[in-house]
């Protein structure tokens, strides 16, 4: 992963372990076929793709309110 990119997803979403579970998530979906949401690089890795994707806001986080207990 270049470190540009994951600066560049940083700034979009701040919390560390949130950003490693939404690029490992896009990493597989990348993996399993899904067509990249950029016009990624020849050789670029799916990981600087998701972190990219991040960063562009091309892809989010939507947060959802706990169910009642």
């Amino acid at each position: 992963m270049k470190a540009k990119y994951i600066e560049a997803a940083s700034k979009v979403i701040t919390e560390s372990q949130i950003l490693i579970n939404m690029v490992s998530r896009r990493v597989r979906q990348l993996n399993a076929g899904s067509r990249p949401l950029i016009d990624a690089e020849i050789g670029e890795g799916f990981a600087d793709i998701a972190l990219q994707e991040i960063a562009q806001g091309k892809i989010g986080l939507a947060v959802t309110e706990p169910l009642a207990a």
